[in-house]
């Protein structure tokens, strides 16, 4: 089926089968992980980002495809997961910029807005690496451009797009020696490949399965949270000291979207708008582009934040919550013995603090030692969930700070943090903590008499000087720099290398301390998991304070999960 030209409507439908596509392979892509560890989740970032996307995009009725293209790229901004995830936000929000005075583009507009998401992807990356989906999102855009030199047919464009998409990520190994090693290709690209087919599906006047079990799944997911929303901020108002009803100034959880009219759309000023809000209420975020700005709130007199808003346009989107109502459900439910828990304080505004610190942990434990060490917000993630932009947006509004510092304690989740860091209106500091040792080294050395540069400094120099190791368990047989590892088998990783490998949990962690120890090491922190009895660990303190005479030995309830141990070497 030909196509000159792709307005809104054609756009969405994209997008939407795009996004059933990768859903329909979260778990082949899933399984590409590099590093045969139980915890494979490009797969799930991409999807669980694109889904973002589509259901801000579904929330526009617009035949323009710029309104549809800004839709998209504002739900994938606040929805990116992982690595993988941000690098495909920033792909469709340079789309998104490239036809944003658009109604709709012909082929030559698709290549641009093709090639301008790479080259803002590119930019978001600080040191870009080849045979990932950069490497896919580029080679395939400069095909893009080729095609559209020599045809006005988008579909031709895309099916010339998509093959070189798919020889591209076939390439990748090539570019990419880990890739090589383990035989696979990248699980980046290979999910862009899968969105691209639902691109071209939808041009041909094809369709792809309507659903999947994994879809079905991540809907009631998606679901679930939506309903859990207003639960858990109750829920954070009695950890916080909250005793009863009377005590909930601001009973109404509300968020709701402004369309921006033409007329008063270059009166708005998001700062102002902000301001203006908080006499209203508390738990306050405002973000907007040039349309439309999202608004979460609680507050009381809900008619004047409703009219504020419609000043400068109308409302849409509007979600209202009764936390009261929740509040004495969530009382009910919890009993008369954690009642009996809780300590009276003042119901006095919080006063403004210097420094607000937010960290990441998988584990009740780590959870606990995190905030023993200072963190104000932990969120819950790390190895088998990241976190999403929104989440650290959502973690910086509960704090009343003047400076922030983010601490992701993985790899996967640095992009994220330095996106959401953009998004916050006071200044942000990522620290690029890779693991939890860096995260519990940086938090030791922060110092709230320092300024933001000088902290910044310390903790950076911190986060380097441990060594980190972790114990886990294989998913598959691999064999990466020359070892060969079978399916369950434990192994031992050192700063995120594989460095040890045993059918026996407790050896493998015997050989990955000889590693991690030296003539120099004075203390081994080890942080075990869930499923390490507390008798296990004291055992094997032992052990290696036999062995190692002159390292003290500290032991953690971490309560992690998938890594039985995790080890700090200083």
């Amino acid at each position: 089926m030909k196509h000159d030209k792709i307005d809104g409507i054609l756009f969405a439908r994209m997008i939407q089968e795009g996004a059933k596509n990768l859903t329909k392979h979260v778990k082949t892509v899933d399984s590409l992980n590099v590093f045969p560890v139980p915890d494979g989740d490009t797969g799930t970032n991409m999807n669980l980002s694109f889904t973002s996307g589509v259901n801000e995009m579904n929330k526009v009725s617009a035949q323009d495809i710029s309104q549809v293209a800004k839709a998209l790229s504002r739900g994938l901004l606040m929805g990116a997961r992982g690595n993988s995830g941000v690098i495909l936000s920033q792909l469709f929000r340079g789309f998104g910029k490239a036809i944003e005075e658009e109604d709709a583009i012909d082929s030559k507009l698709f290549a641009k807005a093709l090639r301008h998401g790479v080259e803002t992807a590119y930019k978001a990356v600080m040191k870009p690496v080849e045979g990932t989906i950069l490497t896919v999102s580029k080679d395939a855009a400069e095909k893009a451009d080729k095609a559209a030199r020599q045809t006005d047919d988008i579909t031709e464009v895309m099916a010339q797009v998509l093959e070189e998409a798919k020889a591209s990520l076939q390439r990748t190994p090539d570019l990419l020696p880990v890739l090589k090693q383990v035989g696979v290709v990248d699980s980046g690209g290979q999910g862009l490949v899968y969105v691209y087919e639902g691109f071209l599906a939808v041009l041909k006047g094809e369709s792809l399965p309507e659903h999947h079990e994994d879809d079905v799944e991540d809907r009631e997911a998606i679901n679930e949270n939506k309903e859990e929303h207003v639960r858990d901020e109750v829920a954070e108002m009695m950890q916080s000291g909250v005793l009863s009803v009377e005590d909930i100034e601001f009973g109404y959880c509300t968020e709701f979207m402004v369309r921006l009219s033409p007329e008063r759309a270059p009166l708005f000023n998001e700062q102002q708008f902000r301001q203006q809000l908080t006499q209203f209420g508390d738990s306050l975020l405002v973000i907007s582009d040039d349309e439309l700005v999202k608004v979460h709130i609680h507050a009381e007199e809900l008619y004047k934040v409703m009219e504020l808003a419609q000043r400068f346009g109308d409302l849409t989107n509007i979600k209202i919550e009764n936390m009261r109502e929740q509040f004495i459900a969530i009382k009910d439910k919890e009993g008369s013995s954690k009642q009996g828990q809780a300590t009276t304080v003042e119901n006095e505004e919080t006063e403004q603090k210097e420094y607000g610190l937010i960290t990441v942990a998988m584990g009740q434990g780590i959870e606990d030692i995190f905030t023993s060490l200072g963190a104000d917000v932990v969120i819950q993630g790390g190895q088998t969930m990241n976190p999403s932009t929104e989440d650290f947006v959502n973690a910086a509004k509960q704090m009343n700070a003047q400076k922030i510092m983010i601490l992701p304690n993985n790899s996967n989740i640095i992009l994220a943090a330095e996106q959401a860091g953009e998004l916050i209106d006071v200044p942000v500091v990522v620290i690029p903590t890779k693991n939890v040792p860096q995260g519990m080294a940086s938090l030791l050395s922060y110092n709230p008499t320092l300024s933001l540069e000088e902290n910044r400094e310390a903790m950076n120099q911190a986060k380097d000087h441990v060594k980190a190791g972790q114990v886990t368990y294989a998913v598959r047989d691999t064999e990466i720099d020359g070892v060969h590892i079978s399916k369950d088998d434990f192994m031992g990783l050192y700063n995120g290398k594989i460095v040890a490998t045993d059918k026996d949990r407790d050896e493998t962690l015997r050989k990955l301390i000889a590693q991690l120890c030296d003539e120099e090491s004075e203390i081994l922190t080890l942080i075990y998991g869930e499923d390490v009895t507390e008798e296990e660990a004291e055992t094997l303190a032992e052990d290696i304070e036999q062995a190692y005479e002159e390292i003290e030995v500290e032991i953690h309830k971490g309560d992690q999960p998938l890594y039985p141990f995790i080890l700090a070497v200083e």
